[in-house]
């Protein structure tokens, strides 16, 4: 099994992670980026209701060897009055 790291972006802001988590392939490493996202857009969102401004966020994914996926969200509210 390898070993992929998922640091979460939320706008400028980074949260490098150091543990990472062993996955058997790159697509089951995509699945659990999917899910780590939803569940930060889903906080976000939250948070935007009150700051409607927008939000980008994002899951970069790397190995032992460098990057290998980015799975991103942007969020915006335009209200039109």
């Amino acid at each position: 099994m390898k070993r992929y790291y998922f640091d979460m972006r939320d706008g400028e802001n980074v949260t490098r992670d150091d543990e990472g988590l062993e996955f058997p392939d790159l697509a089951a490493a995509q699945e659990e980026a999917a899910k780590a996202l939803a569940d930060i857009a889903r906080d976000v969102v939250r948070k935007s209701a009150r700051d409607p401004s927008g939000q980008r966020m994002a899951v970069e994914v790397r190995d032992d060897t460098g990057d290998v996926m980015l799975a991103k969200f942007t969020f915006e509210i335009d209200k039109k009055k």
